[in-house]
This record gives C-alpha cells, structure tokens and sequence, in this order.
C-alpha cells in the first residue's frame, strides 16, 4: 500500500549516506563514552544470552535500519562487481568473480552504535540502475528477512534469507547470520549458494567490530567450491592480519587439489593466486568498491510504500541527525508502540500475518527459507545513484 496525500505530508522519507570504506556514514552518531555505556546496558544480561529482542535506545542506534544496511550491501556500489559475475567466459573465471562480488557485499560498522530492528512488513526498494532491490521483515520473532534482486537485463537474480541471532559473551556480542544466499545466473544456468561470515562486536582488551567465520560458496552445476576463513585484528594490532581473508578454490570432488588461493583484507584488496601457474589477480579492491558512495534518492514520492523503512523510521533517523535525542526516543517508541497495537489487532481478530512480497517456510530443524512471490522485482522508487 503506498502513501495517501494526507499521510505524505507529515510523512518523513529520511535516506542517509550509505556505509562505506571510510566510515563517515555513522562516524558522527552515538552518545559519548559509548563503551561504558554499553557495558552498562549488558550489566543484567548473563553470558550466552540470545539478544535476539534487545532494544537499544536511540543512543546507540544510527539512523538506519537492518534492512536498508542488507540492501546496501547489495546496491551501494561503485563498480558493478555483480554484472561480470555472468559476463565473465569461463566457468572458473564466474566463480572467481562471484567470490570477489561475495566479498564485497561486507561492510565496515563502528563500534558503539547498531541500526534499527525492522518492525513486521517493513519493505526496502531500491534501484540502481536495472538492478532492483526489494526486502521485507517477514518475521519479527524470531526477526527474519528475505531479501529479492533482479536485473532482468543481465538475467540475474539473488534470493536471500537473514536469520540474524546475537548472543553476549561477558566481553563480546557474536551475531550468526543463518540463512541461505543464491546468485542465480540465468542466462548461464548456474546458481551459486553461500553462507554469511559472523558478526563479532568486541569490548574488551579494546572495542571493536569484525566480520569472522568460515564462508563456503558452492555451484552444483560447475561442481566448484571456494572455503573462506575471516579473520578478526590480533591483540597484537598488526595491520596484516585487520581484517584478513584466506582460503581456496577446488572441484568438490578434489578439496585438498586447490585450483586458487585467496588471500588478502577484506577492507583493502583480496587476490586469487593460480597455483598451476603462480599468476596473482585481484579480485576485490574494496578502495574502489566502497569509497564515494553517494546517498539514495526518493524519485518518485508517490510510489513509496507505507512500510518503506526510509518512512517508517523518518522521525527516529531525524532526531538522532540532529542530535534531538528525546524526539528520536519518543519516535522511537511511537513506532514500538504502533507494531504491538498491530499485533494485538491481529490476535483479537484471530488472523496471522502473512508476508505480502515473500512465502516463508521453516524446516524441523530451524532453518528459514524464502521464496519470492514475483519473478522480476519492478522498479523502486527510490534509485542509489551509480
């Protein structure tokens, strides 16, 4: 349902600057002694906690929401990394760039402040180019989204599920991303499946935030894997080791053969090493990904949904850019307040919500899966410059 006239008008579509290399996006958001803070906030919560429904005051939030930070990854881009996925000639030669364009879908975050929890049905659209980017909160507890991107002209399609569970460990917050990725690259008959690195948010010996993990990516067609290891800065702060990725390319069938050897930093350039020959090739050059990204626009203001994040959390991002911190709290809590009046509504009407964009399933064994209702996703009306 998109915006009535009267409701446009105290309406707020609020877009800020997309994260980036350099972090200015969120640098100048949060409350002071943010660590102490934090900890203070932790202090009746016991080690191993699911955070799954902790709410952060507007202190700690910068004004975005998960689901726009979900969609960046995939739109906010300096080179179109997605696209030479399919152009590329040969099979190894797609792999490699869907592993470099895998890379790339990471984003820095400051430590001390976290987007906002996206309430039910709450939709992000975006285009950038023919590349059209559509999530929507499909579950609220616990919190899952699916997100859907088509570029019909490439005949390219990515189908994604977040199952996003934080738990605090005395010192750190680790947050599992669950969920299946897929590149489907149509006109190639390829699909590529991946996982999602952890997100580790550490306080102590110092604060910081990495991405760590293992990531395997898989192509069943091809019969090619790629095994990536994420790494988090050593106590001992060695710039080579920030932030670093290693791994390898093989056949399935030959996992201790590898084909490549990538190594590298995901915030500065990753490469992939033939061992038949020695040649080194850069894959991911996050300088030239990720550096002057610029802030989506609204291009048509009538077509925004009602559940657009941009709109649904406008009060709370304008008052934490402004430093108003009682407007965004009481924002904040307004837009809290409406979801549970929803949800009572719907118990007293004895209905269940189901999502308008995505069906959504879950097997015996917790894993959350969703399938997009429409083939091509259309075109938004807020566009990411290219």
């Amino acid at each position: 349902m998109v915006i009535d006239d009267k409701e446009r008008e105290r309406t707020k579509v609020v877009l800020t600057k997309p994260l980036s290399l350099n972090e200015e996006s969120d640098s100048d958001y949060g409350a002071p002694n943010l660590l102490q803070r934090l900890l203070s906030l932790f202090k009746n919560v016991r080690p191993g906690s699911d955070l799954t429904s902790f709410q952060l005051p507007p202190l700690f939030n910068f004004p975005k929401s998960h689901l726009q930070c979900y969609g960046e990854s995939v739109y906010s881009i300096s080179s179109d990394m997605l696209s030479k996925c399919s152009k590329a000639e040969t099979p190894i030669d797609r792999f490699i760039a869907v592993v470099g364009w895998s890379i790339s879908t990471l984003r820095p975050l400051t430590f001390g402040v976290a987007p906002y929890n996206p309430v039910l049905g709450e939709t992000h659209h975006v285009s950038r180019g023919n590349l059209h980017v559509l999530l929507e909160q499909v579950s609220h507890h616990p919190p899952v989204s699916a997100l859907h991107a088509t570029d019909e002209k490439e005949n390219i399609e990515l189908i994604w599920t977040h199952h996003a569970v934080p738990k605090f460990y005395g010192t750190s917050v680790e947050t599992e991303v669950h969920g299946r990725r897929q590149l489907n690259l149509l006109t190639r008959n390829e699909t590529y499946e991946m996982n999602s690195p952890k997100l580790l948010i550490r306080f102590l010996p110092f604060p910081g935030v990495d991405w760590v993990g293992n990531v395997k990516i898989c192509c069943h067609e091809t019969g090619l894997e790629a095994d990536l290891s994420f790494r988090a800065t050593s106590f001992l702060g060695l710039r080579k080791s920030h932030r670093s990725v290693k791994g390898k390319i093989h056949h399935r069938s030959s996992p201790n053969n590898p084909l490549f050897e990538i190594n590298g930093n995901w915030d500065r350039t990753v490469t992939a090493k033939d061992v038949n020959n020695g040649g080194i090739t850069v894959i991911f050059d996050a300088k030239e990904a990720l550096t002057g990204l610029k802030t989506p626009a609204v291009k048509d203001l009538k077509g925004v949904w009602r559940g657009e994040s941009a709109a649904v959390w406008g009060e709370v991002s304008e008052g934490i850019m402004r430093g108003d911190w009682k407007k965004a709290r009481e924002a904040k809590m307004a837009v809290e307040e409406k979801q549970r009046e929803m949800m009572r509504e719907r118990e007293g009407r004895g209905q269940t919500w189901v999502p308008k964009h995505f069906s959504l399933s879950c097997s015996k064994d917790g894993v959350w899966e969703c399938c997009p209702l429409q083939k091509w996703v259309p075109p938004a009306p807020i566009v990411s410059p290219i």
